[in-house]
């Protein structure tokens, strides 16, 4: 049978060891959850970017007169993107003929088949990392292209 006065001693002898091992895990610890909430802001905000884009697509394949309206798209996309630092929109509008040919987007181009309307918004944001670590950038550059047929 252990006596009390054994148990009271051995308690003693390893209560500085658990205070060592927590001072040399800490910083490790402590690291790793700085990188994991730096990889969730970077992205946050990817999507917040990609959504950016997406908002101005939505507003410019409406119809054919949102769709050339490219100020509005790009207005469309900074307005979804409020709390995005840095954030930029361009705008642009494509088309095809639908049967698969390349069309300049005039009337007479798809004589053969119909022509179909696209319209695309870039957006471009700069993601500022709080860490300041060799070899890891302090920003990113993140690019989203969104293209949406127009509705006609």
């Amino acid at each position: 049978m252990v006596n009390v006065q054994t148990l009271r001693r051995l308690a003693r002898a390893d209560s500085g060891s658990a205070i060592a091992e927590l001072a040399v895990i800490a910083p490790l610890l402590v690291l790793l959850v700085i990188g994991l909430i730096e990889v969730g802001r970077f992205a946050q905000y990817s999507i917040l970017v990609a959504n950016a884009a997406r908002a101005g697509a939505q507003y410019g394949a409406q119809n054919l007169g949102t769709a050339a309206d490219f100020a509005g798209m790009q207005a469309a996309a900074q307005n979804d993107g409020q709390n995005t630092a840095g954030l930029s929109a361009t705008a642009s509008q494509f088309c095809r003929c639908a049967d698969g040919t390349t069309s300049t987007c005039l009337p007479t181009d798809c004589s053969s088949s119909h022509r179909l309307v696209f319209v695309q918004v870039d957006a471009t944001g700069t993601f500022q990392s709080i860490l300041h670590f060799p070899y890891v950038p302090t920003s990113q550059t993140i690019t989203s292209r969104v293209a949406m047929r127009v509705a006609q």
